[in-house]
């Protein structure tokens, strides 16, 4: 929605004051301008990255107009599934978590949990490193290094489609160079024409440059910060689990080592120590209760 209503302010501040100094609007009607310009960065764009990568983009604008998917409730509710987890294995041993990250569909702690088990990369990253953890043959330096690592290559993957449409957009302002020259040079063969044609021509050459500049900076490129700015939300949930389980690995209580969670957390979705202790104490509760 948010990037809908950016878009039109865009426009109504550019056209606006366009028409707000006497321009003529039909002047800025230059569709085969706008053919050049989109179509030629559209091909480049196809020429400059993979299938892969034309996948990934595809699937990844939709995104743009939805809103993150994790929120305050939901990151309490995976801190609480971990505070579970972790206290299990401390009453209980971490080989008493085996059934549950074999198959944690099945599990009835998970369950539980049904934010956290529809996100299956993330019920991977939790499972997969609590099974590690129960092998016991693990530091907390070395499995700290393989989460950084493991954490690199999803941001890395997460960034393929904002990285692709920046290029694009960095792209647009020259495709629009290229749309005016040709302008110019339409205009210079027609240099028996009356002046009055020759302006309209001239202006309409010019329109190509303003169109590159214009898609590039009001619409191409904000998409790509927005995408940025999602996949580094979309990372909080595995930093969050990693602080967890490093804490816990390191020798902290549960309640302790859930804390370390939520201190990673965005402020804007970081639950407050109270909110964090009230949830806790409600794991603690029977179902009657």
């Amino acid at each position: 929605m948010f990037v809908a209503i950016g878009w039109v302010l865009v426009l109504g501040s550019v056209i606006g004051s366009f028409v707000g100094v006497g321009g003529h609007l039909p002047a800025l009607v230059q569709p085969f301008e706008l053919l050049c310009i989109f179509g030629a960065a559209m091909g480049a764009f196809v020429v400059s990255n993979p299938v892969s990568v034309l996948k990934k983009t595809i699937k990844a604008l939709p995104g743009c107009f939805k809103g993150g998917s994790y929120s305050k409730e939901v990151y309490l509710e995976l801190i609480a599934l971990l505070y579970e987890l972790l206290q299990k294995a401390r009453k209980e041993g971490m080989m008493a978590l085996e059934a549950d990250v074999n198959a944690p569909e099945e599990s009835a702690l998970f369950q539980k949990y049904s934010h956290v088990l529809k996100d299956h990369h993330l019920l991977d990253f939790i499972v997969d490193y609590l099974r590690m953890m129960a092998t016991g043959n693990v530091n907390v330096h070395e499995m700290q290094d393989l989460m950084d690592e493991e954490l690199a290559t999803h941001h890395a993957e997460s960034s393929v489609a904002a990285n692709a449409i920046q290029k694009m957009a960095d792209g647009l302002p020259a495709f629009g160079i290229v749309a005016a020259v040709m302008g110019v040079v339409h205009t210079m063969g027609s240099v028996g024409a009356p002046p009055a044609v020759l302006g309209e021509m001239i202006a309409g050459a010019l329109v190509g440059t303003f169109l590159g500049i214009l898609l590039a900076y009001g619409f191409i490129g904000p998409v790509a910060d927005l995408l940025n700015a999602k996949g580094r939300a979309e990372a909080k949930p595995y930093q969050c689990v990693k602080a967890v389980l490093l804490a816990s690995l390191s020798g902290y209580a549960p309640p302790v080592a859930v804390e370390f969670g939520r201190k990673v957390l965005f402020t804007a979705d970081r639950p407050s120590f109270q909110e964090l202790d009230d949830a806790v104490r409600a794991t603690k509760m029977p179902k009657s209760a």
